[in-house]
């Protein structure tokens, strides 16, 4: 592998936040960036080196996106499968993930049950078309059941909980669509696994040199990570606690507040994901730590007997660098934005290992009506010591929009409720309101 300039460029389906911080990772490691994405001067735009305006499923755009690229990936999930496979064959461009990921996790329902076919532990789960069907799974798993929109659903669009019988028409129609339904896990806590596959140019070089990522890196201790798979090196960063109000992530933890033998179970469950799935880069895995084991929801992936407040489960995927992982920018000796791009392009994995605990809170639109974005406040952000702003670039803001985030990384050993408190003082802060 060499570099020269203009070096290699990654094409991106998606030039929202998550577009624009991959083409900050990009830069430093010789790859040029290029996006598509149907809002003109997405967020992405001034950071990547070009745009190309359409939509997702746009073949023409699609197709002047590969044409510029050597290889391709996607931010939102809103690609088309269908024609990233088309574009690749016609370009002889690789895509990363496979389309074929991409349309296992696009449909809820289709990725639930390749996960539990592959041994991964889900909760429960029903397909619904009718009421009646609502009703009966509310009758078989216990109310209240989580009704989920199989396609199209993020930051909790598409989701609505059911609490009774009575209410399973109205949220059929709130649904709008195809609809599963899940058992309502009483959690612990939430967690979530930026889980990364590589080359198998690298698998075996990496592995034998003793690299230590997740757990392992954060603590000083010589644990091997988990062997290569057939299809690449794998690693996984640190797991991380996050936690939700209104279904949107609000803020996350790092490490999880959670004992070391539950923040192991959590990578190895992320890691088995990974045998699921097909194509190179980061994969954001969210999972339940639940609070009582279930009878229908354990699948055995392989490490026996668990005590019932230690019952990992697989919540949703990301095939992609996830809101979860932000904090891995400044938390992290790699970010997972420079990981994806190191693993879609084939080079090496980065050391996931944490610098030292690390928090993060999302700031989101604090207005009711839909406005232009000036955000006041940060001066107190710039202010404090190892506190990072990260602004996405969006013209406007309204209520619960996700306009940036606020890292803040700790001492080694630092109280991470303190530093949680720190970072929502700051966040709390800033406002949109004039």
């Amino acid at each position: 592998m060499t570099l020269s300039t203009p070096g290699p460029t990654l094409g991106v389906v998606g030039g929202g936040q998550l577009g624009r911080m991959l083409a900050e990772a990009a830069a430093p490691l010789g790859v040029e960036v290029v996006v598509a994405d149907p809002t003109p001067d997405a967020p992405a735009a001034p950071v990547a080196r070009d745009q190309v305006v359409g939509d997702f499923d746009d073949p023409d755009a699609i197709r002047e996106l590969a044409a510029q690229s050597d290889y391709l990936t996607f931010e939102i999930e809103l690609a088309d499968p269908d024609l990233l496979e088309s574009v690749a064959e016609e370009f002889d461009v690789p895509v990363h993930p496979d389309p074929d990921t991409l349309r296992t996790i696009e449909d809820k329902l289709v990725q639930k049950r390749r996960l539990r076919d592959a041994g991964v532990p889900v909760p429960r789960f029903r397909a619904v078309d009718t009421v009646d069907d609502v009703r009966a799974a509310g009758d078989e798993l216990g109310y209240p059941l989580m009704l989920k929109a199989r396609t199209g659903g993020y930051d909790g669009r598409g989701n609505v909980p059911v609490e009774s019988p009575d209410e399973a028409a109205g949220a059929l129609d709130a649904v709008g669509g195809d609809a599963m339904v899940e058992e309502f896990v009483d959690y612990e806590r939430e967690l979530a696994v930026m889980a990364c596959q590589g080359s198998a140019e690298h698998r075996s070089a990496d592995r034998s040199s003793g690299r230590r990522g997740g757990e392992a890196a954060s603590n000083g201790t010589a644990k091997p990570s988990r062997g290569p798979r057939e299809e690449g090196e794998t690693d996984a960063f640190p797991v991380t606690e996050t936690i939700h109000r209104e279904e949107i992530l609000r803020e996350t933890v790092s490490p999880a507040r959670a004992d070391e033998t539950v923040r192991e179970r959590a990578r190895e469950v992320a890691l088995d994901v990974l045998d699921a799935l097909e194509g190179r880069g980061v994969f954001g895995v969210e999972l339940f730590q639940a609070g009582e084991s279930r009878s229908d929801s354990t699948h055995s992936s392989g490490r026996g007997s668990q005590d019932a407040d230690d019952e990992i489960l697989l919540n949703e995927i990301a095939p992609r660098p996830h809101n979860s992982g932000h904090w891995t920018i400044e938390g992290c000796h790699t970010s997972q934005f420079e990981q994806h791009v190191r693993a879609v392009t084939g080079r090496p994995l980065g050391d996931t290992g944490r610098r030292a605990p690390t928090v993060s809170t999302n700031i989101l639109g604090d207005v009711e009506a839909r406005q232009d974005a000036t955000l006041r406040g940060e001066k107190a952000v710039f202010e404090r010591p190892r506190a990072h702003l990260h602004w996405y670039g969006k013209r406007e803001v309204y209520r619960l929009r996700k306009m940036g985030h606020v890292t803040l990384v700790g001492e080694e050993g630092a109280d991470r409720p303190y530093l949680l408190d720190s970072v929502r003082e700051l966040r709390d802060g800033l406002t949109f309101e004039g």
